[in-house]
């Protein structure tokens, strides 16, 4: 057992580390160790360890036998909380069947729950344990920013780290947002776009200019302190004071219009419409409300959406609809709850969260969210007013999202059904990989694997291989395969390979993409009977031809799309209906399979086609690169230069330029 904690004065947390709360990991044990005992039972295990667990706040994990993680919690007393898992009886299905798995548990204490609460949270993204609520969030957030370090700021869309130096106004929901409102933003400020390396090489206007949605700084069009007035009345619109500035504009236009200057009064014209269209396309704008964000949950056929509007600056910066993996068993408070403490570990937190249901801990996760953010935050459920229209909209939208959702699913679960009585599987496919090699007379030669599940497909899975043999004959498409399917399950098998024992007949089949195993119950091969044949081959050695359902897409005749024969081994060819859906849905996995493919190999050959001779020779980066393309002009003319012009290359060594001279010379180059 750890002994106890040093006294110490409270410390502001280091939030980039997940185990940045921790002030000691008390111990783990392993069932089974006791001298060849029986393993015991989940329940032992945590009995025993309740005995020697501290009356303070933590953080707990409850770990599988192959040390995996199946739940993080967090505690205000481990003890407690810990204690509640040793009762017979009177928990759910889900808790139950986790007591049962759990082989070990590891705990963390923390100086306080708020601080074990940002923990929970920061776990649980890392670690993605089975028995939690996962907030399923692969895309950052778009923004806005203004490089104010540059004489000129432009304005741009950013995504990923951010810079003291820049103003940064967001989040938007998506990049078509802050591509709309960039686009508005051009017609009412004209503010530059380019890129600094643009504006630096501008010797004349460029067309933005011409159709007035820039003011041309890069060429004196305007003085760099004119422009300044712009960026300024362009961070204020952004920052909510839009009304401010078009009474500015229509003053300006009336005053333009009075002193007979017509082109100047056309231009706060067109100002002000840009800037009222980019307000009219934010659909509901808040009148009381400055900055906040809005979530709402439903649930229906065990599935959960949350909802969430984003507000600043009194204005609606979109909104996205979020499909948390989740147990049945958790209610919508429940789920609620884990996705917020979740969805803002990585993102600025707002000064307000408006909720669509009472959530049971709503002051600790505001204490959270304040040490978080450096800002006092508020959570509420609003009860009446504006606020309570915006939460109300907010849940018409998660209840049409998630009805759609239910909808795609329940369609999903009809084709892979219709694809399992087409192929002759036992049951409908969790994971189907389809194959697909692209070349032109055998260069550049590139195989793709798309998989699809669930919930359709399935990118993160998605996989490309550079065809690497120097045997094959160019074009050999048979070798190609072989060679794919060679590398995927030759490691597949030795990573995954523990993973082979199939699902129970009795177990329910994963409902979404992230459940998804890493063993296909489905091969599609892009071909005829002989790639079919070269890809069974390849599974023969490997011992898998018996345990991996096969089959081959030709296309028909002309290559006429609903007319492909299918293959399966030892069996003769069939056609399916050419208006049949599940006929459909495989055209969309071969088709698929075709683009990634295509543009695996587009961006192979672009990649060599950009190649510079110099990349070739040893000792060569990227500065010694530009020192001698600035002194000869073109790689092929460092090739035919005499050693004595290479030797007076700045930072180009006697070693050196012998080098660059001999690859060129005795290598035949």
């Amino acid at each position: 057992m750890a002994s106890e904690s040093a006294k110490s004065k409270p410390r502001k947390p280091d939030l980039r580390r997940a185990d940045a709360f921790a002030e000691e990991l008390v111990w783990h044990e392993f069932a089974g160790e006791d001298g060849g005992k029986p393993a015991a039972s989940g329940l032992e295990i945590i009995q025993r360890m309740v005995k020697r667990l501290p009356n303070a706040p933590g953080v707990y994990r409850m770990l599988n036998d192959e040390g995996d993680v199946l739940y993080v919690g967090k505690a205000r007393s481990l003890k407690k909380r810990v204690t509640s898992y040793t009762k017979i009886g009177g928990h759910t299905n889900r808790i139950a069947r986790m007591i049962r798995a759990t082989a070990t548990m590891e705990f963390v204490t923390t100086h306080t729950e708020t601080e074990a609460l940002l923990l929970e949270a920061n776990l649980i993204k890392r670690l993605r344990p089975r028995f939690n609520v996962l907030l399923r969030d692969d895309k950052s957030f778009p923004y806005i920013v203004v490089t104010d370090e540059h004489r000129a700021p432009g304005i741009f869309k950013h995504r990923g780290a951010r810079k003291k130096t820049r103003d940064y106004f967001g989040p938007f929901a998506s990049a078509g947002a802050v591509t709309r409102t960039i686009n508005a933003m051009q017609k009412a400020f004209l503010i530059r776009t380019c890129s600094d390396s643009v504006y630096e090489a501008r010797t004349r206007p460029c067309l933005l200019y011409q159709i007035k949605r820039c003011s041309a700084p890069c060429t004196g069009e305007i003085s760099l302190t004119d422009y300044a007035g712009l960026v300024r009345e362009s961070k204020r619109f952004l920052s909510g004071k839009s009304q401010e500035i078009k009474e500015k504009l229509s003053a300006e236009m009336e005053a333009a219009s009075r002193d007979l200057d017509f082109e100047r009064a056309a231009v706060c014209r067109d100002r002000l419409a840009a800037l009222s269209h980019v307000q009219a396309h934010q659909g509901i704008n808040p009148r009381t409300l400055d900055e906040a964000d809005v979530f709402a949950v439903e649930q229906k056929g065990g599935m959960t959406c949350v909802q969430v509007f984003f507000f600043r600056t009194g204005q609606n910066w979109g909104n996205r609809a979020y499909f948390p993996r989740a147990d049945k068993s958790f209610s919508a408070p429940q789920v609620l709850e884990a996705f917020l403490s979740q969805f803002y570990d990585d993102k600025p937190c707002p000064k307000l969260i408006l909720l669509s249901h009472r959530i049971e801990e709503a002051g600790l996760l505001a204490e959270a969210l304040s040490t978080r953010a450096g800002h006092k935050v508020a959570v509420s459920v609003p009860a009446r007013g504006e606020k309570k229209e915006l939460v109300a909209h907010a849940s018409a939208n998660a209840a049409e999202a998630l009805g759609r959702k239910l909808a795609e699913t329940s369609t999903q679960a009809k084709l892979l059904e219709g694809v399992a009585q087409a192929f002759d599987l036992e049951r409908p496919p969790a994971r189907i990989e389809v194959y697909d090699n692209s070349h032109i007379m055998g260069t550049n030669a590139v195989g793709a694997m798309i998989v699809s599940g669930p919930e359709g497909f399935a990118k993160a899975h998605y996989r490309k291989f550079n065809i690497k043999s120097e045997n094959l004959t160019p074009g050999d498409d048979y070798g190609m395969m072989r060679e794919v399917m060679t590398r995927r399950f030759s490691r597949l098998i030795k990573e995954h390979g523990d993973e082979r024992s199939e699902r129970a007949d009795d177990a329910p089949a994963p409902d979404t993409n992230d459940a998804i195993g890493a063993w296909p119950d489905l091969v599609l091969i892009d071909g005829g009977r002989g790639q079919l044949n070269a890809a069974g081959e390849v599974m023969a050695e490997l011992g898998l031809a018996d345990q991996i359902s096969m089959a081959g897409i030709a296309k028909g005749p002309d290559r006429d799309a609903g007319r492909e024969k299918f293959y399966l081994p030892g069996k003769p060819s069939f056609m399916l209906p050419e208006r049949d859906p599940v006929l459909y849905f495989v055209q969309r996995l071969r088709d698929e399979a075709h683009r990634f493919a295509i543009g695996s190999h587009r961006a192979r050959r672009k990649k060599e086609m950009v190649k510079n001779p110099l990349d070739e020779v040893a000792g060569i980066g990227p500065s010694r690169k530009r020192a001698l393309l600035l002194h000869f002009g073109t790689a092929k003319a460092v090739s035919r230069a005499a050693l004595a012009d290479l030797k007076s290359v700045e930072g180009i060594s006697e070693q050196m330029a012998q080098a660059i001279y001999d690859h060129f010379h005795e290598a035949g180059g």
